[in-house]
C-alpha cells in the first residue's frame, strides 16, 4: 500500500481519462489530508474523485440546510465522519442520565441526517464507524455498566450495523477494524489532534482511504469475483505427486492446521458467492486425489468451478479459466506460494491481483485478512449457487460440441424464461446484477436496491427482469431492462445489462421481442437505444446494429411497425 506522500504525488497525475465520481466529505474534525488521501487512492482505483469538502464541523448545517453547498454540489456519494473523540467530548459534558443513552441519541441523529439527505438527493452514504476509546473511568467494570463510555460506544457500533442492514444506500466504512489491525497508537497521534484537530494520523490515512475506496469501487462495479488457488504448499503442505496422499500436511496438527483454516476461509468465500478455481502444475488425476479421498480436506470438487491441473504455463491456464468463466481478469485473485509463478502471472496478466503471500503458511490468513480482497456492496441468496451455475455452464459447452448445428443445440436445451417487472423478491438480485455487470452493459448505470424499488413504483418506466433455465439447471435472474417513456412515440432503453454466462443462446433476441411487444401494446412507434463506451463493454459496441436498429445522432432507432419477431428457442414461463 502506498504511503501518504505517494498518494499526494498521484494528485499531480492526469485524471482526465478516469471515471468521475462526485464525492462530498463531511467531518467534525479536520479532513483536508483525508481528502488528499481519498483523491490519491481514487486515482489508483481508476476514479477521478471530484470532492466537495465541507468546512470543519459543519455536518449538520450542510445536511439540514436545503440551500447548502452540499446540495448545490449534488454529490453521488456522501462520506460522513463523526469522530469518536468528538463523541467522547459530548459524553463528558452531558448529564449522567444522558450518558446512559448516548448510543441511542447518536443513532437518532444519524437517522435524522440520512432522512434529510434522502429527502433532497439520492446520494449513497458512507458512514465511518467509531474506533474504540477507553477512558478507563470504570476500568474493566465499563463492560457491565451503561454509564461507561466504552459500553455506549460498543453499543453504538452494534446498533449502527443493525441500522445499516435495514437502511438502503447506507454503508459503513469499518475504520474501527482498521484500528484493531494497526493499533490505536498508529491510528491516532495526540499531538496532531491537539494542534491540528486531526484524529487520523498521516500514516493511517492511506488505510482509511483504501477502506473507503473499496466500498466506492464495489458500488461502481469494481470488485473481485474469482479466487484462483495453487495446490502444493498453498492448499496443503507438501507436494502431492512426491509425498503421496498420506503425507501431505492438512488437518488439526502442526502446520496442517494452518492449511485447514485456510480452506475454511475459502469455503466461506465460495458460500458467499466467490468463484473458486484451481490452477496447478500437476497431473490432473493426482491433483484431484486429495479432494476425493483425503478425510481432512475441507474443500471438495463440487466447491471448485474450474479445475485446471497440467504442466502448462500458469498464466496460460489462468487465461483459459478466464475464457471459461467469461469474467474480467481484474475480477480475479491468484494465490500461489511460489514467487516465480506469482511474478509470471503479474508480468503476463497485470490485471490479475496477485498477493505476495508470506513465506510461512501460518501467516497466510492474517495477511489476507488485511487486504480486504472481496469487498461487496450487496449479497443475495443466489450467490451461494454461483459455483454450481458455472459448473453447469461447462456441461452445456461440452454438449454443444456434440451437436451438428447451433440451432439443434439451442432446441435441445428446452429453455424457459420468467419475465416479470421489478418486485420486492427480485429487487436484491436486480441491484446486484447492475453492480456486477460490466461487459454486457449498454450504458453501465449502477443501481442500488433502493433505486430499483423506486423504479418499480415509477409510472414513467417499464421494468423487466428475465430468468433463464434449461435442462441442465436454472441460471436465475440473468437480464434486466429499464424502459423510459421519452415521449408519446418513443421508448428509450435506459438500461440493458445481462450476464455473460448466457450469451449465444438467443437471449438478446428474446429480450428485444419482449421490448417491442411492450412498445406496441402501449402505442409507441419507436424504440431508442444508446451505447456508452467503457473500458469493459467493447463486446456490445455493435449490439443495436446487429439487432437491426438504425443509427441516429449517436443513438439507435428501431421502428416498431417494421419489426418482425426474431426466431428464438426460448419459451416464456
Amino acid at each position: 500500500m502506498k504511503d501518504f506522500s505517494a498518494l499526494k504525488k498521484n494528485l499531480k497525475r492526469d485524471f482526465s481519462q478516469l471515471k468521475a465520481i462526485k464525492i462530498a466529505l463531511l467531518g467534525d474534525t479536520a479532513t483536508q489530508f483525508l481528502q488528499n488521501a481519498l483523491r490519491g487512492t481514487g486515482y489508483d482505483y481508476g476514479y477521478d474523485l471530484q470532492i466537495f469538502e465541507a468546512d470543519f464541523n459543519q455536518i449538520e448545517r450542510q445536511i439540514f440546510d436545503p440551500a447548502s453547498e452540499l446540495y448545490e454540489f449534488a454529490p453521488e456519494v456522501i462520506i460522513i465522519f463523526q469522530s469518536t473523540h468528538k463523541l467522547l467530548a459530548r459524553y463528558d459534558k452531558s448529564a449522567a442520565d444522558a450518558q446512559a443513552t448516548l448510543a441511542g441519541t447518536q443513532l437518532q441523529l444519524i437517522d435524522s441526517l440520512c432522512t434529510a439527505i434522502r429527502s433532497k438527493i439520492s446520494a449513497k452514504i458512507i458512514y465511518y464507524n467509531y474506533p474504540e476509546i477507553n477512558d478507563n473511568v470504570f476500568g474493566n467494570y465499563a463492560n457491565k455498566t451503561a454509564q461507561s463510555f466504552l459500553f455506549q460506544l460498543r453499543k453504538l457500533n452494534f446498533e449502527l450495523m443493525q441500522y445499516a442492514a435495514n437502511t438502503a444506500n447506507f454503508y459503513i466504512c469499518d475504520i474501527s477494524s482498521v484500528q484493531n489491525q494497526v493499533g490505536k497508537l498508529f491510528m491516532f497521534q495526540p499531538s496532531v489532534y491537539v494542534n491540528a484537530e486531526m484524529v487520523l494520523s498521516i500514516d493511517a490515512l492511506p488505510l482509511v482511504a483504501t477502506a473507503t475506496l473499496d466500498i466506492i469501487g464495489a458500488l461502481y462495479g469494481k470488485f473481485k469475483k474469482c479466487l484462483i488457488i495453487d495446490l502444493d504448499n498453498t492448499m496443503w503442505g507438501g507436494i502431492i505427486g512426491d509425498d503421496g496422499l498420506e503425507n501431505i500436511q492438512i488437518g488439526s496438527l502442526g502446520i496442517g492446521k494452518a492449511f485447514t483454516e485456510f480452506q475454511y476461509w475459502m469455503k466461506k468465500l465460495k458460500n458467499r458467492g466467490i468463484i473458486l478455481a484451481i490452477c496447478s502444475k500437476n497431473t490432473e488425476s493426482v491433483a484431484k486425489e486429495p479432494f476425493e479421498k483425503h478425510p481432512d480436506m475441507v474443500l471438495h470438487l463440487d466447491d471448485i468451478a474450474v479445475f485446471v491441473a497440467n504442466w502448462k504455463n500458469k498464466a496460460e491456464n489462468i487465461k483459459y479459466i478466464q475464457r471459461t468463466l467469461n469474467i474480467g481478469f481484474d475480477s480475479m485473485v491468484f494465490l500461489d506460494d511460489n514467487p516465480f509463478e506469482r511474478n509470471i502471472v503479474r508480468e503476463l496478466i497485470p490485471d490479475v491481483t496477485v498477493p505476495e503471500l508470506p513465506a510461512d503458511p501460518a501467516e497466510y490468513l492474517e495477511y489476507l485478512y488485511t487486504l480486504n480482497l472481496f469487498e461487496t456492496a450487496s449479497y443475495s441468496e443466489q450467490d451461494a449457487e454461483r459455483t454450481k451455475q458455472y459448473q453447469t455452464e461447462i456441461k452445456r459447452t461440452v454438449e454443444q460440441a456434440s451437436h451438428g448445428s447451433e440451432n439443434d443445440f439451442l432446441k435441445s436445451l428446452n429453455m424457459l424464461s420468467l419475465v416479470e417487472p421489478f418486485n420486492k423478491f427480485n429487487a436484491p438480485r436486480v441491484a446486484q446484477l447492475s453492480q456486477r455487470s460490466n461487459q454486457f452493459n449498454l450504458r453501465t448505470v449502477r443501481y442500488t436496491e433502493a433505486d430499483i424499488e423506486a423504479l418499480a413504483q415509477s409510472k414513467n418506466n417499464y421494468t423487466l427482469s428475465f430468468t433463464l433455465e434449461d435442462k441442465f439447471g436454472d441460471n436465475g435472474l440473468i437480464c434486466v431492462i429499464i424502459l423510459h417513456k421519452e415521449n408519446n412515440e418513443t421508448l428509450f432503453i435506459d438500461t440493458w445489462f445481462m450476464s455473460c454466462r448466457v450469451l449465444k443462446r438467443g437471449m438478446e433476441d428474446f429480450v428485444l421481442n419482449s421490448i417491442v411487444a411492450i412498445a406496441g401494446q402501449n402505442g409507441f412507434k419507436y424504440v431508442k437505444g444508446e451505447y456508452i463506451a467503457t473500458a469493459k463493454n467493447e463486446m456490445v459496441r455493435d449490439h443495436y446494429l446487429n439487432l437491426g436498429f438504425k443509427p441516429q445522432d449517436n443513438l439507435w432507432i428501431l421502428a416498431t411497425e417494421d419489426y418482425t419477431d426474431k426466431e428464438i428457442f426460448i419459451k416464456e414461463r
